[in-house]
């Protein structure tokens, strides 16, 4: 068994303001709080778009509070009744989830999300997660 210590938490929580951070300078955005609300859109959107086997793999490799937010208010019984898993759709998810204000440009905004996941973990996980998307939504993910 292994022991999660109070410097665990630390790391993980500078992990996470560094995702965010990074999402935020990508963006241009000046706002932290819009980079963490897209982040953790797209997360969930992410999350349910792939299969449960794709969906525990790629957690593993997400710092532990990326982790929680990944699968915060899931519900893995719901998530087949996503039926059209287009990109379309997709960035439809990700606005509704986003807020009540409109993104300029959502395929950027999710490229952008795209891009920080893709530079995060390992290659071979990247094209796994990749590969399961339909081929409009690869599109946005990062191809080497």
């Amino acid at each position: 068994m292994s022991h999660t210590t109070i410097s665990s938490f630390t790391r993980s929580a500078e992990q996470a303001q560094h995702w965010v951070n990074e999402l935020r300078d990508d963006l241009g955005w000046t706002g932290e709080k819009d980079a963490y609300r897209l982040l953790r859109a797209v997360l969930h959107a992410l999350r349910d778009w792939l299969s449960l086997e794709e969906v525990a793999d790629l957690s593993a490799q997400l710092p532990m509070m990326i982790r929680g937010v990944f699968f915060e208010n899931w519900q893995p019984s719901l998530i087949w009744q996503v039926t059209d898993r287009s990109k379309d759709d997709f960035t439809l998810r990700v606005q509704k989830e986003f807020g009540s204000e409109a993104m300029d440009d959502p395929d950027k905004a999710v490229a952008a999300v795209f891009r920080l996941i893709d530079k995060h973990i390992s290659p071979g996980e990247a094209r796994q997660v990749r590969g399961q998307l339909r081929k409009s939504l690869q599109g946005l993910w990062p191809s080497h």
